[in-house]
């Protein structure tokens, strides 16, 4: 069993920066996929980023490349999304997920545990 807590959104002037972070309690296999997801105000939960816990691959979508990094830090079992170069579309509830088969695809339904969400609000 995992539980995941996420931490760090808030509200950011277009051009800005977050940093957000998810706090997993539980053992991590290597081979896990850890991922953030996006849902935005009357739009479906969307992948944005995701590494296999043992950092041999991250992935990003189309829309962040280049803005959002994602990293983890094996001592502290937590993974961070660094945003930068913010704008309004970014806005939305960002959740922390783990999928535990290998390979998985970008769908929410292939991922197993899920933390609450934390608010990114982009707005002047």
């Amino acid at each position: 069993q995992v539980q995941l807590a996420e931490s760090g959104g808030g509200l950011v002037q277009p051009g800005g920066s977050l940093r957000l972070s998810c706090a997993a309690s539980g053992q991590l296999g290597d081979w896990y996929f850890m991922a953030w997801f996006r849902q935005a105000p009357r739009k479906e939960r969307e992948f944005i980023a995701g590494i296999v816990w043992s950092g041999a691959r991250s992935d990003y979508a189309e829309s962040v490349k280049g803005r959002f990094t994602i990293s983890r830090d094996i001592a502290k079992n937590s993974v961070h999304l660094q945003l930068n170069s913010l704008n309004p579309e970014d806005t939305g509830v960002y959740y922390c997920a783990v999928a535990i088969a290998y390979n998985p695809g970008y769908q929410p339904s292939e991922y197993v545990y899920w933390g609450q969400g934390t608010q990114v609000t982009v707005s002047s």
